[in-house]
């Protein structure tokens, strides 16, 4: 952690449940902690449900700043065909 600079992202993909130098346990659990805290008082965050054929289009609006929720991609909407 003491590697990422002001306002900097962190990207944790997984977790293979092995010590991590990042302390990445901490910040699964405490994002697990806010997930059940949000559960147990009905707090949702706003989001928009796009098909996957809308994803270049979602993409040109986040960089945009046109986005108002964050985006869902609906996986119902994948066609194997396609």
């Amino acid at each position: 952690m003491s590697l990422l600079r002001l306002d900097g992202t962190m990207v944790l993909v997984g977790n293979s449940g092995k010590k991590s130098p990042l302390g990445a346990y901490t910040l699964i659990r405490a994002n697990e902690e806010m997930l059940d805290f949000c559960s147990e008082h009905n707090i949702a965050g706003d989001i928009e449900i796009i098909p996957i054929k809308k994803v270049n289009e979602a993409y040109e609006r986040v960089v945009n700043s046109d986005v108002r929720y964050r985006f869902v991609i609906d996986m119902n909407s994948l066609d194997p065909k396609d």
